[in-house]
């Protein structure tokens, strides 16, 4: 079995390229387990800045047919030729997946370094796989792990306890150019889980006056269960952002919600200056609007630029991540190599236990003397073959099997007559 990851995020692609890589992200898991023999389990990450697939592939040698159609999968919903997916999808295996899996779910590979929201959504990712039935044990147990070492980084480094986020970047970007929060009008566009980190952190800075509008209709409950008011889905959304101080947009609807003409319409006889934070990968509001008179835009590209560089909690948060993954790689090897390992102590162990059985004269303290020999003799070769598969050292590891196997039962058994 071999972990693969393909992985594509901000830090080498434009986050337009990156959007049309996420289309339809879930039917790549389903169909890749579906369809490819040699896959058997996929989990899919794609957040704001990000896009990637986490494969189980049953052998080393079958990595490449998974690479192909991977690529196949994400070429045939993003527009992109299958060549084209697999220069911007950047491939690791093993340790390598499993360290780069850790530094994201702790927010070391996020726009904002430290950032706690990627280890909620690294939790979601392997819960829709689950749902769609595309996870594996293996991909289970390193999701898991990664959730762990989220939380290790928080409480050895501290990193990510400041409540860092591309949320909290863009407000305080949004904030040099808005009145002071208990006076703010803000329309917040989108109920999904960036609009409950944002509604809660315009909260925490002391707006007041929120109003939510969302497309689908769900802007009523979401607003009422946290305490704020909501627009109609029929409402005319350039209209009722014409006179407020601030939209944050994050529904990541197919399209913008907000568009150049209709909000300059809108605006015509306005001279009230207007701050958009769009958190959206699929753009809610054309970015065209930062054209017009009185609008600043705030993008993920301006959270990416301003985002808070490293530190030293930071490159200790590295050291924790690398030492889990190396960890969790020889766990993994032993796990996987153990088998061949318990299947020859099983050999001698039950041979000679039907062996003793079947003498029809049995003398106890020669029975126990034959047992402390026979652990005796199993206990080097199955502790040097155990270390060896931790330290992947494969032949040591095949030399201590070979010991094990060549322990004859019929000779032990023979001893005790």
């Amino acid at each position: 079995m071999v972990l693969l990851s393909l992985a594509a995020s901000h830090h080498d692609l434009d986050l337009d390229v990156l959007e049309r890589l996420s289309s339809d992200v879930q039917a790549v898991a389903s169909e890749l387990v579906g369809s490819v023999a040699s896959v058997s389990g996929a989990v899919v990450l794609a957040t704001c800045n990000r896009f990637e697939l986490y494969l189980e592939v049953d052998d080393a040698a079958h990595t490449p047919q998974a690479r192909a159609a991977a690529a196949d999968a994400v070429a045939g919903r993003s527009g992109y030729t299958a060549a084209q997916v697999g220069t911007h999808l950047r491939v690791r295996a093993g340790t390598d997946a499993a360290e780069h899996l850790f530094s994201v779910a702790s927010g070391l590979d996020s726009m904002v370094v430290g950032e706690r929201e990627i280890a909620g959504q690294v939790r979601r990712a392997l819960t829709t796989a689950r749902r769609d039935r595309t996870t594996t044990s293996g991909l289970e147990s390193l999701f898991q792990a990664a959730s762990r070492v989220s939380r290790q980084v928080e409480s050895r480094t501290g990193l990510g306890a400041t409540g860092r986020s591309v949320v909290g970047v863009a407000l305080d970007i949004a904030e040099q150019h808005l009145p002071d929060w208990s006076s703010v009008r803000c329309v917040l566009i989108g109920t999904g889980s960036y609009a409950g980190a944002s509604l809660a952190a315009l909260k925490a800075r002391g707006a007041a006056d929120i109003r939510v509008f969302s497309a689908s209709g769900r802007a009523g409950a979401f607003a009422a269960a946290r305490g704020v008011r909501s627009l109609p889905a029929s409402a005319d959304l350039a209209a009722e952002v014409s006179d407020v101080d601030l939209v944050i947009a994050c529904s990541g609807a197919a399209g913008a919600v907000l568009g150049v003409d209709a909000l300059a319409e809108a605006r015509a006889a306005s001279s009230h200056e207007l701050t958009v934070v769009d958190l959206a990968l699929r753009h809610d509001v054309d970015p065209g609007v930062r054209a017009l008179p009185g609008v600043r835009l705030v993008s993920l590209h301006t959270v990416s630029e301003h985002a808070p560089a490293e530190h030293a909690a930071v490159r200790a948060a590295h050291d924790v991540v690398t030492a889990a993954a190396e960890a969790y790689e020889a766990d993994r090897r032993v796990r996987d190599w153990n088998p061949a390992v318990v299947a020859e102590r099983t050999r001698v162990l039950g041979g000679l236990e039907s062996g003793l059985s079947a003498l029809s004269e049995r003398d106890e303290r020669a029975e126990r003397a034959l047992r402390r020999r026979t652990r005796a003799a199993l206990h080097g070769p199955t502790v040097r073959a155990r270390e060896a598969a931790r330290l992947g050292d494969a032949a040591t590891y095949a030399e201590a099997l070979a010991e094990l196997a060549s322990i004859p039962v019929p000779a032990l058994v023979a001893d005790a007559r």
